[in-house]
C-alpha cells in the first residue's frame, strides 16, 4: 500500500486546490468580505469616482482613527467586557492635547503624552469599577460615558482652536508617502493581531471571555488582562482624540467624539466580535471598519442627506449584532 507524501516545497506553497480552500473558509468565516466587495462594486458603477486613488485615500484617512480604537475594544469585547465611554475620551484627549499645545505652547510630544495619560486615567477607573469590583461594564462605561463628557465641558467651556503647525505633523504628515494617522493605524492593526496570535495573554483574553471562571481556575489572571485592556482602549481612544484635534486644528466638548463610541462598536460587531465575548478576530474588525468607511463615502458621493447615512449606520449596528450573535452558528 502507497501513502501520499508532502514534499517541503508543497507546505511552503499550497497548492491552488489549497489556496481555494483557504479562501473558501477566509468567507466563510469572514461573509462581510463579500459584501464589502458588492458595495465597493456598487458604488463605483454608480458614482465612477469611488475607485479614484484620492477618494481611496481619503477613505482610508479617515478610518485610521476608528481602526486606532476599534481594536483594543475588540479584544475588551473579546475578553467578556464593553466601554461606551470611547468617544467622550475622544473628546477629552483631543481637548487636552490641543490645550497644552495651542494655548499653553508646549512640544507635540508633551501635548500627545498629555492626552495620552488622561487616556490612561479614564481606562483606570473603569478597569478598576469593572474588573476588580465587579461592576457592569455597560452600567460603568455608560455612567463614564457621561461624566468624561460633563468633565470635559467643565475644563473647556469654549471651543479651542489655532493649535500650531507642530500639533498640525500629527494629523497632517506623511511617512514614506502615506498619511501618518494611517501608519499608526496599521501599526495598532499588526501589533493587535501578533498579540492575539502569539502570545499566552491573547490566548487568556479568549479564555477569559469564554469562562471566566474556568479562566481563574487555571491560573490565568481574570482581572490584571481586562483591566490592561481598557487602559490601552482609553489610550487609543484619547490618541484618536488628538489625531482629530490635530487634523481640524479645533476642538469642542460638546461635539467633539458625539455618537463615536457607536460607530466603532458597529465595526466592532459588523467584523464578527461576538459581544457575549470568547471570539473575534483583528482581520474581522478591518473589514468592519472598512465596511463603514466605505458606505459613509460611497453615500456621499451619491449626495445622499445626511439623516439617511445616519439611519444606515443604525441599521448597520442591528446587522452587526445579528451577524454577532447568528455568524458563530452558521459557521459550525
Amino acid at each position: 500500500m502507497t501513502t501520499a507524501t508532502t514534499s517541503p516545497a508543497d507546505r511552503l506553497v499550497p497548492g491552488p486546490r489549497a489556496l481555494a480552500g483557504s479562501g473558501l473558509d477566509t468567507v466563510r468565516r469572514h461573509p462581510l468580505l463579500v459584501v464589502l466587495a458588492l458595495m465597493v462594486l456598487v458604488f463605483q458603477l454608480t458614482t465612477g469616482s469611488f475607485l479614484d486613488g484620492g477618494n481611496l485615500r481619503g477613505i482610508a484617512t479617515d478610518a485610521a482613527t476608528l481602526t486606532l480604537v476599534a481594536v483594543p475594544l475588540a479584544l475588551l469585547v473579546i475578553s467578556g467586557y464593553l466601554d461606551l465611554s470611547v468617544g467622550s475620551t475622544v473628546a477629552l484627549g483631543g481637548l487636552v492635547a490641543g490645550w497644552l499645545a495651542g494655548q499653553q505652547h508646549l512640544s507635540p510630544v508633551v501635548a500627545v503624552l498629555g492626552a495620552l495619560v488622561v487616556g490612561a486615567a479614564v481606562g483606570a477607573v473603569n478597569g478598576i469599577l469593572c474588573c476588580y469590583l465587579g461592576l457592569s461594564s455597560f452600567i460603568v462605561t455608560l455612567g463614564m460615558l457621561t461624566a468624561v463628557r460633563g468633565l470635559a465641558q467643565q475644563l473647556f467651556p469654549l471651543p479651542l482652536s489655532g493649535f500650531g503647525s507642530g500639533f498640525a505633523w500629527l494629523g497632517g504628515s506623511r511617512i514614506a508617502g502615506i498619511d501618518a494617522p494611517v501608519v499608526i493605524a496599521l501599526l495598532v492593526l499588526v501589533a493587535g493581531a501578533l498579540f492575539l496570535a502569539l502570545t499566552p495573554a491573547g490566548r487568556h483574553v479568549f479564555a477569559i471571555g469564554v469562562n471566566r471562571e474556568a479562566a481563574h481556575l487555571s491560573g490565568i489572571s481574570v482581572r490584571r488582562t481586562p483591566f490592561a485592556l481598557f487602559v490601552v482602549t482609553s489610550v487609543a481612544a484619547a490618541l484618536a482624540g488628538a489625531i482629530k484635534a490635530s487634523v481640524l486644528d479645533s476642538a469642542v466638548a460638546g461635539t467633539s467624539g458625539a455618537g463615536f463610541e457607536l460607530t466603532v462598536l458597529t465595526a466592532v460587531l459588523l467584523g464578527g466580535v461576538a459581544l457575549t465575548g470568547g471570539s473575534g478576530s483583528v482581520f474581522g474588525v478591518l473589514l468592519g471598519v472598512l465596511f463603514l468607511g466605505c458606505l459613509q463615502n460611497g453615500l456621499t458621493l451619491l449626495n445622499v442627506p445626511t439623516f439617511w447615512q445616519q439611519m444606515a449606520q443604525g441599521i448597520a449596528l442591528a446587522a452587526g449584532a445579528a451577524l454577532a450573535y447568528f455568524g458563530p452558528r452558521l459557521t459550525r
